[in-house]
C-alpha cells in the first residue's frame, strides 16, 4: 500500500492525472464515469484549487483512490 500526503490542490491533481494515466484512461472517460464533467477533470488536474471537494472526493473514488486524515 502507497502513502501520498498531498499539501495542495495542485498535488491532488496531479495524482489524479498520474493514477488517471496509469488505468489507460481518458478524461472523457472519467468524467462520463464519475458522473462530473471534463471542464472540471481538466481543472482539477491542473490543481485548480476552487473544485468542489464532494466532485473531487467522487473523482478519487473512482479511480479507487482512498483519502486518509491523520489527527495531530
Amino acid at each position: 500500500m502507497n502513502y501520498f500526503k498531498p499539501s495542495t490542490a495542485k498535488e491532488i491533481g496531479q495524482l489524479v492525472r498520474d493514477t488517471r494515466k496509469k488505468l489507460g484512461v481518458t478524461q472523457q472517460d472519467l468524467a462520463l464515469t464519475s458522473g462530473t464533467g471534463l471542464r472540471f477533470i481538466i481543472e482539477l488536474e491542473q490543481g485548480k484549487p476552487t473544485c468542489q471537494l464532494e466532485k473531487v472526493l467522487t473523482v478519487l473514488k473512482t479511480l479507487g483512490l482512498n483519502i486518509m486524515f491523520e489527527i495531530k
